[in-house]
């Protein structure tokens, strides 16, 4: 069998067993592996550690992630590769090959149950990491981040343009709800740009790898994180309209009372949200959140 980093073999692999990528699910296989190296040494496993690995694909990362962790279980969406994951990943004892949607999939259960390493130990930190198909990319990141899956850190590849997104701070043309989301439950490493020559077949754009860690304690003190989320969606929904007009209605309130509450939060009703902090948006949840609010 060709080498599985390679378009040949990639190729080859595909012809043994039938298999065509399936534009439905985002599939460009990596050919660089000093791009692979790059994502299993920024990712930190180690040989005590778990690793969750989101659509590997034909195993090329999987390969790389399995002789640096403790075990591997890799999430595989694709039926048809199954079997030839299977055969690409057979002299690794530590990997677990899981066919399911990560989308459906009950993560912490899946932890608990594969924690346990092939000496009989239990994992003592649990990383995800994976080439993440660019159309589901932000459903897969925010149910990583949201179900509070209990794991150290993700080490992601995704197109080039949502890493920036992810990375962007207040006041740039990129800096979105995304953004706010994903700083609010981790630190972010921008590692590398990886262009599109570098998967088979290419991707019409180029890609990036980021490295996650996931914070043990919010960046800011909230009465409410419900109430965050809303003013930051609220906020973003209709991003060119200010402030003044975009948070009007949030918990009821009318255009007058919006801009006082505003006005409390040393908030200009001009801005748009956009140019807003973590911090910003914390005070007007916290404001909202506290009892007895006089600002209708």
């Amino acid at each position: 069998m060709g080498r599985l980093h390679t378009a040949g073999g990639i190729r080859a692999i595909g012809k043994k067993y039938d298999f065509r990528t399936a534009k439905r699910l985002g599939q460009n296989f990596l050919t660089d592996l000093s791009v692979v190296d790059q994502i299993v040494e920024s990712s930190e496993a180690g040989p005590r550690d778990l690793v969750i690995e989101i659509g590997p694909g034909m195993g090329v990362l999987t390969v790389q992630a399995a002789r640096a962790a403790g075990k591997v279980a890799a999430i595989e969406v694709d039926a048809k590769l199954i079997p030839i994951l299977r055969e690409t990943l057979a002299p690794y004892a530590n990997v677990t090959v899981i066919h399911e949607d990560v989308l459906k999939t009950d993560l912490p259960a899946l932890i608990e149950r594969e924690r346990i390493l092939p000496d009989g130990t239990s994992a003592e930190q649990v990383r995800i990491l994976g080439n993440l198909p660019y159309y589901i990319t932000t459903p897969i990141l925010m149910k990583l981040l949201e179900d509070r899956v209990g794991v150290q850190s993700i080490t992601i590849m995704v197109q080039k343009e949502v890493a920036m997104r992810i990375a962007a701070p207040p006041g740039s043309r990129t800096y979105g709800a995304l953004s706010v989301a994903v700083q609010y439950f981790c630190e972010i490493d921008y590692v590398v740009t990886v262009p599109k020559e570098a998967f088979f077949p290419a991707p019409k754009v180029d890609s990036a790898v980021i490295h996650l860690r996931l914070r043990t304690k919010p960046p800011v003190e909230l009465l409410s994180e419900k109430l965050f989320f809303e003013c930051v969606k609220k906020g973003f929904g209709q991003r060119r309209k200010t402030l003044h007009n975009a948070l009007t209605g949030i918990c009821d309130l009318d255009k007058e009372a919006t801009g006082k509450l505003l006005e409390v939060c040393g908030i200009d009703p001009i801005r748009r949200a956009e140019t807003l902090s973590l911090e910003e948006f914390a005070a007007l949840a916290n404001r909202l959140a506290q009892p007895g609010l006089h600002i209708r």
